[in-house]
């Protein structure tokens, strides 16, 4: 039995108007829409500064191996976004600069690793956007076990095939593709009240936000000279 060595090949993708909806939108907004519980963890930080937007094509490699990312950069669709549950290992990277330039020509939207990465100043300086837990100059082994397209967990979140993945330079959130059309709404709201918020300051210098007196007074706050 290939127990921990699977590849699932019926992945499922949202359309792509519906990706779509969330080009643009800042990922600090998306979260607070979200309750703020989708961002994955703080240490998932961007190589360079090129935005992600695309669907999850999942990968699980050993901590240090980067056979079944080898075989997914194969397998994987323009738009993809491979999100490799690396184990958050922070000694051996799982792919430098020659793997992302293959990921990049191939069409795919970016690379989100729980691990880490080498030749990190070149692949800064790229337009194509990577994520990564961790740098370091030791290369990966070859040798597996690993599964694509299963349920994975990154930076803390977990992730299914098909999810919608958004990063800026705050970080990385993923998307339940049944729930974008009404959260894509939501946040264009939330974004519209927050530019009129914003021309306040600047008009009137002002930030009224009544709710901190208020939660003040409920804790019985006493104001001392």
């Amino acid at each position: 039995m290939g127990i921990g060595c699977r590849i699932y090949t019926a992945a499922a993708r949202p359309p792509r108007d519906v990706v779509e909806l969330f080009r643009g939108l800042p990922v600090a907004n998306i979260d607070d829409c979200m309750n703020r519980t989708a961002a994955l963890r703080y240490d998932i930080r961007p190589i360079g500064r090129a935005p992600l937007l695309g669907t999850a094509f999942t990968v699980k490699v050993a901590e240090g191996d980067n056979l079944f990312f080898h075989k997914a950069m194969d397998m994987a669709q323009p738009g993809d976004v491979f999100m490799i549950d690396g184990g958050g290992d922070p000694h051996r990277s799982v792919f430098g600069e020659i793997m992302v330039r293959y990921c990049a020509r191939r069409g795919c939207a970016g690379i989100v690793l729980d691990g880490s990465i080498r030749d990190s100043d070149s692949i800064a300086q790229m337009d194509f956007p990577v994520y990564a837990k961790g740098v370091t100059p030791n290369g990966p082994y070859k040798n597996g076990p690993g599964e694509i397209g299963g349920v994975v967990t990154v930076g803390g979140i977990v992730v299914h095939p098909g999810d919608i993945v958004v990063g800026d330079a705050d970080g990385v959130i993923v998307i339940r593709p049944e729930e974008a059309v009404e959260l894509a709404a939501k946040v264009r709201a939330f974004n519209e009240n927050e530019v009129v918020t914003m021309e306040r300051i600047a008009r009137e210098g002002t930030l009224p936000r009544p709710w901190v007196d208020q939660k003040l007074e409920a804790m019985g706050v006493e104001y001392m000279d």
